[in-house]
């Protein structure tokens, strides 16, 4: 290879749609909402010049090695893989601490394209974020959304992305609150994000969506009050959610039908009411789930409507 990486980069400013990418990089399937060119990246392979690293490893949000500040590893070449498994050059182009948390840190990547012979920004730009840079976040996610602890492998995600988004909104897997960790709460963040509600990672939300999220672990509560994008008195609850998906429904972000979603996963959910308390009512449950199963709940802009599916139907 004859062209060095980090090489300076011209802002795009395509406007992809928000909420639907999980990662945050371009895909290497344009079919596929959940193909990514960049999926999964490997501690174990470090170069830096002409030398390699060992003992790279990953803390909170950061790169470490070892007699090293996390900001000498710019220049370094790591590899990766595509979501369908091929290997990909990553090119460690800058660093630089997270204004509210500064052991986290964000990066400027770059991908090997072979195709144009050239390095290029994996993540999707935005006319609200050209540039977009990643934060490094332990284990790998598959096409189907979920999440997997990988010996040696880490994921880079683009702000763009919700995995990187559920990180900004409090939920950072490597965290901890009143003793609990908080891996299970940020993958279903990402479902609830992405409006996954079957979790096979299809995404049913449309772009710039407003939500409005809450937990029982008090990382986020409910807004009652109108803020900057978001007014209480329009949204009405959409759904709780676990790790695997939604927990159950009261209907659809994008205003789909519900049986949309009872056909495209019938062997999750059936029609059955559930009051969650505080006028967060179920149309739709998850089948044998247990209420005690949910992690968090959304609401969104939209008016509930019962299930119009008799009950019993797949």
């Amino acid at each position: 290879m004859s062209v060095p990486p980090c090489q300076p980069q011209a802002p795009e400013r395509k406007v992809w749609p928000q909420g639907t990418l999980l990662w945050g990089t371009g895909r290497k399937d344009e079919r596929s909402e959940t193909s990514s060119i960049l999926a999964s990246v490997e501690l174990g392979r470090v170069r830096l010049g002409e030398v390699t690293v060992k003992g790279v490893r990953l803390e909170e949000g950061r790169l470490v090695a070892p007699a090293r500040e996390p900001e000498a590893l710019v220049g370094a070449v790591l590899w990766g893989r595509s979501s369908d498994g091929q290997p990909v050059e990553v090119a460690l182009c800058g660093a630089e601490a997270t204004a509210e948390e500064p052991g986290v840190m964000w990066y400027q990547i770059q991908v090997w394209n072979a195709e144009s012979s050239k390095w290029e920004n994996p993540c999707v730009a935005t006319h609200r974020v050209p540039s977009p840079r990643a934060l490094a976040v332990p284990g790998v996610w598959d096409e189907q959304g979920a999440r997997h602890e990988q010996a040696g492998q880490f994921t880079f995600a683009c702000e763009n992305g919700v995995i990187s988004k559920c990180i900004g909104w409090g939920y950072k897997p490597w965290g901890r609150r009143a003793g609990h960790s908080l891996e299970e709460l940020h993958q279903a963040c990402t479902r609830m994000a992405r409006a996954d509600y079957c979790g096979n990672g299809r995404s049913h939300t449309r772009e710039d969506t407003p939500i409005d999220l809450y937990d029982g672990m008090g990382v986020l509560a409910r807004t009652r009050e109108a803020a900057a994008g978001w007014e209480p008195g329009r949204a009405s609850f959409e759904a709780a959610w676990t790790g695997d998906g939604a927990w159950c429904l009261s209907r659809t972000r994008d205003g789909s039908a519900m049986e949309r979603i009872l056909e495209e996963c019938p062997a999750l959910f059936e029609p059955g009411e559930k009051d969650l308390g505080e006028g967060d009512r179920c149309q739709v449950l998850r089948k044998g789930a247990r209420a005690g199963a949910v992690l968090l709940r959304n609401r969104s802009y939209g008016k509930s409507e019962p299930a119009s599916v008799p009950r019993g139907s797949p």
